[in-house]
């Protein structure tokens, strides 16, 4: 079953609303390691991205100008830290399914890894560094792993796990990026907080999913 515009107005709410819930959670995790506002600038950027995709016409909107617009709001809500890293995934998700009207399963595989891409490149990030790329990488790779046949539901479940790994995997590194690398190892113990976010977003993903393949 294709996926619409309008159908990518619901992912972004499904976002928006598991980032809120989190939010609290997510600034007691930045607390320990940053400057304890993740939870925050997550919530305002979600909740700007939804807003915007949602005041799009469907009938009118391809995927790609929803996906950029999204792109648009995130960034304008939040500038700094996370801001751009989502900006540059939406566009890139955006810039992966360019030309279609609706999108096939394996083309909403290849936006979700062109997002860990993109999120990857803008941060200069590598896997082991104690940043939302422990959550992404690891995460696209499993998406886009299965055998075709493969529902994808049944590839974003393997995603959502992946990613919930990953981000688990940090509670163990010391950081190489931002403002946890000064803190040297104060910071095992604690996971990271974009890694933590990272993974309620793709958990929200594979939650629609689910629930367009049912």
């Amino acid at each position: 079953m294709a996926i619409s515009t309008k159908d990518l107005q619901r992912l972004f709410v499904l976002i928006a609303d598991d980032i809120a819930a989190h939010r609290d959670h997510l600034c007691e995790l930045d607390g320990v390691i940053g400057d304890g506002d993740h939870g925050l600038a997550m919530d305002a950027g979600c909740e700007a991205a939804a807003k915007a995709v949602g005041a799009l016409d469907p009938a009118q909107t391809a995927p790609t100008a929803a996906f950029n617009a999204a792109a648009k709001a995130f960034l304008n809500a939040v500038g700094a830290s996370s801001g751009p890293l989502y900006a540059t995934a939406f566009m890139r998700a955006g810039a992966a399914v360019k030309d279609k009207s609706d999108l096939s399963d394996d083309d909403f595989r290849r936006a979700f890894a062109a997002m860990a891409q993109g999120i990857q490149e803008r941060g200069k990030a590598e896997p082991g560094e104690k940043t939302m790329v422990d959550t992404w990488r690891p995460a696209a790779d499993a998406a886009l792993a299965p055998a075709s046949g493969t529902s994808l539901s049944e590839a974003l479940d393997m995603a959502e796990r992946a990613a919930r790994q990953g981000a688990e995997a940090t509670r163990n590194m010391t950081a190489a990026k931002g403002r946890a690398s000064r803190l040297g190892e104060r910071v095992i113990g604690h996971i990271d907080p974009g890694a933590a976010s990272a993974a309620i977003i793709i958990a929200s993903i594979a939650k629609f999913a689910r629930q367009h393949n049912g």
